[in-house]
């Protein structure tokens, strides 16, 4: 596979995922979709949970806990229950596009890196970008709660990031990540499986749609990480993070055509911008490097 090729198939498969989520909304209520499909993902990955079960000890599991529920639970909640509140999928896409801006800016302003012009134009354009795509699905219609839900996803995705740096001191991590991330989705299962029968929304719908939705959503999850570190290691982490940051435009394109939600000018213009501000701050003076090992931004996104 040539480069250009698994950047490509990086990039859609990542946004599949908020594809997905929108998807599943037409299926299933969230609780539903989501217990499935962590199950599903969790079963996918268990050879990899029972390789990291004799190498994490209690406090460790305690850790791993904490960061599922903050990387895994609250975000996936999130992005899954802003597509059943009629949250675009590229407005989703967007506001979990600036998790890494948000990451920098906590390092910069807790003084681990000097502030620049540049961090702070970089912020304010990502900003206004998310402000532009807002406003417009508020004339649209979308509620002022409903749009909140992403951008709780997306700070408890930050909270996670810099929670699993601090507690990895910056050094490689001693379990692997795949383990690591099998361990999560074990707790993700569990917690959405709980959540889903305690609201009476377990019992999934005797539908080939729903099912379609849960190998769609379960898939993109896996498949996204499985290119990611793929194109880490042949292309290296620079690149895997910058093509990260197309996937606003090719969720809001993919889903104008598969479910005909509109492109507005103001989604189109907010994407831009906030595809400047992405670029301003990796290219500012200072910003760190993404192949040093204690760098908060080295660690993907979740896919939903």
């Amino acid at each position: 596979m040539t480069s250009r090729l698994r950047g490509a198939a990086l990039v859609v498969v990542w946004s599949s995922g908020f594809i997905g989520a929108e998807l599943g909304a037409r299926h299933a209520p969230p609780a539903t979709l989501l217990a499935w499909r962590c199950l599903v993902t969790a079963v996918v990955l268990l050879p990899w949970a029972v390789r990291a079960a004799a190498r994490l000890d209690r406090r460790e599991w305690l850790r791993q806990g904490v960061l599922a529920l903050l990387c895994q639970c609250l975000y996936l909640g999130g992005v899954f229950l802003a597509a059943a509140a009629g949250v675009p999928a590229g407005t989703s896409a967007l506001v979990a596009a600036l998790q890494p801006a948000l990451v920098l800016a906590v390092v910069v302003l807790v003084g681990r890196q000097r502030w620049r012009p540049a961090h702070l134009a970089g912020l304010v354009l990502g900003t206004a970008g998310v402000a532009l795509t807002a406003a417009g699905d508020l004339r649209a219609g979308v509620g002022v709660a409903a749009l909140a839900l992403p951008l709780v996803a997306m700070l408890s995705l930050t909270a996670g990031t810099l929670l699993q740096r601090r507690w990895s001191g910056g050094a490689r991590p001693a379990v692997p990540v795949r383990e690591t991330l099998a361990v999560q989705a074990l707790f993700a299962a569990g917690f959405f499986t709980a959540s889903a029968a305690a609201a009476g929304e377990l019992t999934p719908p005797a539908t080939a749609g729903f099912w379609g939705a849960v190998a769609w959503a379960a898939a993109a999850g896996v498949g996204s990480y499985g290119l990611y570190y793929l194109t880490t290691a042949k292309d290296g982490p620079t690149r895997a993070s910058t093509l990260l940051y197309l996937t606003p435009g090719a969720t809001a394109l993919w889903a104008a055509a598969m479910f005909g939600q509109p492109l507005r000018a103001t989604t189109v213009l907010g994407l831009l911008v906030s595809a400047s501000a992405v670029l301003l701050l990796r290219a500012a003076p200072g910003a760190p490097d993404r192949r040093a090992a204690g760098n908060p931004l080295s660690a993907p996104r979740v896919p939903a």
